[in-house]
């Protein structure tokens, strides 16, 4: 017997509360991709449609047979940095992994980081790096149970530091992809339109763009607008509380341009296709909405967390991968597609061996 994605139960009032274990599932391990698609277009497409509730299967490319000329897609154009820095404990020796995740003072070289095992850092601790340990680190903050504030110690330029952590540091892939990173990751967990950097991992969705891909696109007729959101932690932190309304997102810093605003507001005028390019990208749209429902420009952060019941004000389709149990992305998708619709959705992601997570197969919901 086939055990379903989720549990099974009622949802057709506006006013339920869903709860964390409303969004557990049983994921074979073997369906977490270790390894992108031998093509970025060439990965699987599931296309759902909320309007009639079908479920149909296709290859990535073929999503340019669902857009036409004047519907937008709206892609998050941020690039992630080798966020991951492998370093010794002064001292002892004792080999310590610490992830960057934000830069909170350039001048003084101060970095919000992870760190593994965290139990063997303590303030005053110093950290070297690289195999001359040309680069120092000192511990001067516990700012969260998981996290630490280190001081790069660094006499050189700003921009001479930044090569130091780049050469330093390699690229973020996910925990759960547990093999030796390839030169191809440093390709291939970027997307082609990557601008500006500052995520520490990709908009996932994007990731199955290929530059012929967008071409024909452009070609279409199709408006490709762009966001920024800087991709950090917060996405994927575990959600621990089983009131969801108690969850509280870490903030991630969002630029929405007036030209990305206008092509977009352009499109809600005229009625046209207007598809979020992943879960950043809606979360980035959702987080700007003028009272009129509209989207603004803006320059900031969010810590917008979306998940069922939930009114969507900008985009009316979506791309995004398969996620994994219990994560955000996932209730959000659910609050976009219904969340029974995509209960049968993973069902059927799951008997057909569709990839998932960050280097898996896609989904549109239209």
């Amino acid at each position: 017997m086939t055990t379903p994605p989720f549990r099974t139960y009622i949802c057709k009032a506006k006013n339920y509360n869903m709860k964390l274990s409303d969004f557990n599932f049983e994921l074979p391990k073997n369906l977490l991709a270790q390894h992108p698609s031998a093509g970025r277009d060439e990965s699987r497409l599931m296309v759902l449609n909320r309007a009639d509730k079908t479920i149909a299967h296709h290859t990535f490319k073929d999503i340019i047979d669902f857009f036409n000329e004047g519907d937008v897609m709206v892609l998050n154009n941020t690039k992630v940095f080798p966020a991951r820095l492998f370093g010794n404990k002064e001292k002892t020796g004792a080999k310590i992994e610490v992830f960057l995740l934000r830069e909170l003072n350039e001048e003084q070289r101060l970095w919000d980081v992870l760190v593994d095992p965290a139990r063997k850092i303590r303030i005053g601790n110093k950290l070297y790096f690289g195999n001359d340990d040309s680069l120092v680190a000192e511990v001067i903050d516990n700012t969260t149970s998981r996290g630490r504030t280190l001081r790069f110690l660094f006499d050189g330029s700003y921009s001479e530091f930044r090569s130091k952590l780049k050469a330093l540091g390699q690229t973020p892939l996910p925990k759960y992809i547990n093999r030796p990173i390839e030169v191809e990751d440093e390709e291939r967990y970027q997307t082609i339109y990557a601008k500006h950097e500052g995520a520490v991992a990709a908009p996932t969705a994007g990731l199955h763009f290929s530059k012929h891909l967008i071409k024909k696109l452009q070609i279409k007729g199709i408006d490709l607008a762009e966001l920024t959101l800087h991709v950090g932690l917060g996405t994927f932190s575990p959600v621990e509380v089983e009131d969801l309304s108690k969850h509280k997102m870490d903030s991630e810093e969002l630029i929405i341009s007036q030209d990305t605003a206008s092509t977009v507001n352009n499109a809600i005028k005229n009625k046209r296709k207007i598809c979020a390019v992943g879960t950043t990208v809606m979360r980035g749209l959702e987080s700007s909405v003028s009272s009129m429902g509209s989207l603004n420009s803006y320059e900031g952060w969010t810590h917008k967390f979306i998940f069922p019941p939930y009114d969507f004000s900008i985009a009316n389709a979506m791309i995004t991968n398969f996620h994994t149990p219990k994560s955000t992305l996932l209730m959000m998708v659910s609050a976009f597609a219904d969340v029974d619709f995509i209960k049968e959705a993973y069902s059927q992601a799951i008997k057909n061996k569709y990839n998932f997570y960050s280097y898996g197969d896609a989904m549109l919901v239209l």
